[in-house]
């Protein structure tokens, strides 16, 4: 297949576009660079079956020749990016979706939208199903987040009910593994940073709100599985393992070898207190579920985050 990835220069983006080279697919990978890095796909430059637009896919765009499958992976998606990129989160979650969708639909493509955990809120179900409709603050800081994946999700069954686009819908839940920016502000990179760093790891609240972990080859090959079944309503894919962040923040302290302690901030507003898969249809209809635990998963995690730390320039002290 000839197969169009938007934002696949960011952490998950560049995982999906190496698996389909390595799969055999031809790759038009499109991103802007707003939260991915041109070093994520530097591996696959110069490979004839991979091509590279640098373009904002929330504004118009026309792809040459023939497109067998699109996903739209193209968005920030950590709060630290969203809750300063509110505008263009919700531009993309939008009329990104929609400009995709008008590719699938004219190449006769089909269509694979990122949606998230996030469309759940703070949830009253635990852990949630795909048939749970969420509990979101609609005009809360991380609204521009979650009602962007939820409109997304709206648009994309929209597409499917009256264009027959042939779509699919992913609800990620917390994923993990190399190639997460060192300042991305979730809690996997920011704990593994400080650790490696020598510095306090930053807790917010008491650390007693949970979160499921899932490694990012995991993540893929569920989303490999869900673009081959027939089936267009969400599917949940995560790691149903369940952690307090607390417990997090101390695996991590033991995986590093760091004498890290922990401080304490205020939570922020909104923040999920529980945040875990249901993942039953994806193991009935998909037959997956995640491989990797989180000890192996940070293991296979934390020598990338410390050769970036390595090789990041040191900070300039103050005159």
């Amino acid at each position: 297949m000839r197969i169009l990835v938007t934002g696949g220069a960011g952490f998950i983006g560049s995982h999906l576009c190496e698996r389909f080279l390595a799969d055999g697919h031809r790759v038009v990978c499109l991103d802007n660079f707003l939260t991915g890095s041109e070093s994520n796909i530097a591996p696959l430059r110069g490979r004839p079956e991979f091509s590279f637009i640098e373009h904002n896919i929330a504004n118009p765009i026309e792809i040459d020749g023939a497109i067998d499958y699109i996903l739209h992976f193209a968005s920030p998606a950590s709060p630290i990016d969203y809750l300063k990129l509110p505008i263009q989160t919700l531009k993309v979650g939008s009329s990104g979706t929609i400009n995709s969708l008008g590719i699938a639909r004219a190449k006769g493509a089909k269509f694979f939208i990122a949606s998230t955990s996030e469309v759940y809120g703070d949830p009253n179900e635990h852990p949630q199903r795909e048939t749970y409709w969420g509990h979101v603050n609609p005009v809360g800081p991380r609204g521009v987040y979650d009602e962007a994946k939820r409109f997304a999700e709206a648009v994309t069954m929209a597409y499917h009910r009256y264009h027959n686009v042939d779509t699919r819908i992913i609800r990620i839940f917390n994923t993990y593994g190399p190639r997460m920016r060192l300042n991305d502000g979730r809690a996997i990179p920011a704990f593994i940073s400080q650790a490696l760093r020598g510095e306090p790891i930053t807790i917010f609240g008491q650390g007693t709100q949970t979160r499921s972990f899932c490694y990012v080859d995991d993540l893929v090959e569920g989303i490999v599985r869900l673009m081959q079944a027939d089936y267009n309503e969400p599917v949940n894919v995560g790691n149903p393992g369940e952690y307090t962040i607390k417990q997090l923040a101390e695996r991590i302290i033991a995986a590093t070898g760091s004498r890290s302690q922990l401080v304490y901030q205020l939570l922020p507003q909104d923040d999920p207190k529980q945040r875990c898969p249901d993942i039953s249809l994806a193991k009935q209809l998909l037959k997956w579920q995640p491989t990797v635990g989180l000890d192996e998963g940070l293991k296979k995690t934390i020598p990338w985050f410390r050769a970036q730390i390595e090789s990041a320039p040191p900070a300039r002290l103050p005159r």
